[in-house]
C-alpha cells in the first residue's frame, strides 16, 4: 500500500507492543496439551469455545474460568496449577518462535522504532520460554511487563508509583509497558485521561492472538492487528471492542500499511 493512502489513523504509530503467548511463541499448543493431559483422567476436555475465554488471562483466573466447566470432577485449583507447572517447566524451553516473528522484531528495532512486550504470563514462565530465543527477545533490551510485575521490577522501579497489573482484557499491561518501558504518557490505566493522553495512547499499535487481548488493547486506546488462532474465528463473541485488522499470521503483515518503514524485501 502506497504511503499517499495510509488511513490517517494508522499515520500516527510510534510504538508497538507484542503479546507474547500464541502471538511470538508457540505455546498456547502446550497449554492446550497439557491441560487436556491433566483433564483426561476425570473424562474431561478443554474445548475451543472454553479456551477462548481464558487465553490472555492472569494464571489463577484462568485456571478458576476453566475448572467452572467442569463442576463435577474433584480437580481443585491449586491441584491443577500445580500439576500444570510441573509438566509445562520442562516444556516451555522447547517452545517455537510463530512464523513472522524474527523478521518484524528486527525490522522495527534495525529502525528504531520503539517496542516493548506486554504479556499476561509470569515472569518466571517468561523466562522459561525465552531463554533459547535471546537472538529475537534481547532486542527488546528488557523492555517487558509479565502479569505478575510490581512497580519494583520493572526499569525505574515505576517511578516511585505502586500499581497492580490487572488482566486482560483489561488495559493495564499495555498502558503500563508504554508509560514504564517506553517513557510514553498515556496516563492511568484507572484514571482520567486528557487530549495528550489519548493522542498519544493512539501512537501505539498492538499485537495480540486472544479475545481479551484485542479487547485490552482497544480498551487502550491503541491501534490492535489481531492474529487469532483461526479456531477463535468460529467462537462467539459479543463484545464491543473490534480490531483495526485481522491477519493469519505476523508474516502477512505489512508495515507500510501503518506509516511504518517497510520491509526491504
Amino acid at each position: 500500500m502506497a504511503n499517499d493512502i495510509i488511513p490517517p489513523t494508522r499515520r500516527q504509530i510510534e510504538y508497538v507492543l507484542f503479546d507474547m503467548d500464541g502471538l511470538m511463541l508457540d505455546s498456547e499448543r502446550i497449554y492446550t496439551r497439557v491441560t487436556n493431559q491433566i483433564l483426561a483422567p476425570y473424562g474431561a476436555e478443554m474445548t475451543w469455545d472454553i479456551k477462548a475465554g481464558l487465553m490472555g488471562k492472569p494464571e489463577r483466573a484462568a485456571a478458576e474460568h476453566l475448572l467452572s466447566f467442569f463442576p463435577g470432577i474433584s480437580l481443585t485449583i491449586e491441584s491443577y496449577l500445580t500439576e500444570r507447572t510441573i509438566i509445562q517447566d520442562q516444556l516451555w524451553p522447547t517452545v517455537p518462535l510463530l512464523p513472522g516473528v524474527r523478521k518484524l522484531v528486527t525490522h522495527l528495532k534495525s529502525h528504531n522504532i520503539q517496542i516493548a512486550v506486554a504479556t499476561g504470563s509470569k515472569r518466571r514462565n517468561f523466562e522459561l520460554k525465552t531463554v533459547n530465543h535471546q537472538d529475537v527477545f534481547g532486542l527488546f533490551e528488557g523492555k517487558v511487563v509479565c502479569g505478575d510485575d510490581a512497580a519494583s521490577d520493572l526499569p525505574g522501579g515505576g517511578n516511585g508509583k505502586e500499581f497492580v497489573i490487572r488482566g486482560k482484557p483489561e488495559p493495564d499491561v499495555f498502558l503500563v509497558a508504554a508509560r514504564e518501558l517506553l517513557g510514553r504518557d498515556v496516563g492511568e490505566p484507572q484514571g482520567e485521561v486528557n487530549e495528550k493522553q489519548t493522542e498519544e495512547r493512539a501512537k501505539g499499535l498492538v499485537f495480540e492472538d486472544s479475545l481479551p487481548g484485542m479487547q485490552a488493547g482497544r480498551r487502550a486506546g491503541m491501534h490492535v492487528v489481531w492474529v487469532p488462532d483461526s479456531s477463535l474465528l468460529d467462537v462467539e463473541y459479543n463484545g464491543e471492542e473490534r480490531a483495526d485488522q485481522l491477519l493469519k499470521s505476523l508474516e502477512e503483515f505489512r508495515p507500510e500499511e501503518w506509516g511504518l518503514p517497510p520491509y526491504s524485501d
